[in-house]
């Protein structure tokens, strides 16, 4: 049954990153709440099943020209850097910070979501 609910989750954070959310706003709470893996862990795989979904739609919008990469270095260089950096203190920080830190993070992004739905009008 555990196997099913990996599997299950999997596809649920694959269709809501696919529709452009970010798969790991769902996968992350459902692997540390129901399946009680560590926040770390948790985050790790939400890491490493990004990988290949990002190579792909990358491939994909090259091959329909939508990516510009005129001053790309200018966004890779520094998102690489702080990746590395973040990912170096969150290796340094209890498991519990980081899911309060997350947990901090969702509210957050649904606040500005509702209030951009409120104040667009």
């Amino acid at each position: 049954m555990e196997i099913a609910l990996y599997i299950i989750f999997g596809i649920l954070g694959g269709i809501v990153g696919g529709m452009g959310m970010g798969g790991g706003t769902l996968l992350i709470p459902l692997l540390t709440i129901f399946l009680s893996v560590e926040q770390k862990v948790a985050q790790g795989i939400n890491l490493l099943v990004f990988l290949p979904m990002a190579v792909v739609a990358l491939i994909i919008h090259f091959k329909n020209k939508m990516v510009v990469t005129k001053g790309i270095w200018w966004i890779i260089i520094p998102g690489v850097l702080s990746s590395v950096g973040f990912a170096f203190l969150a290796s340094l920080l209890n498991g519990d910070v980081l899911k309060n830190l997350f947990g901090s993070y969702l509210i957050l992004i649904a606040v500005y979501e509702v209030c951009s739905l409120i104040f667009e009008k």
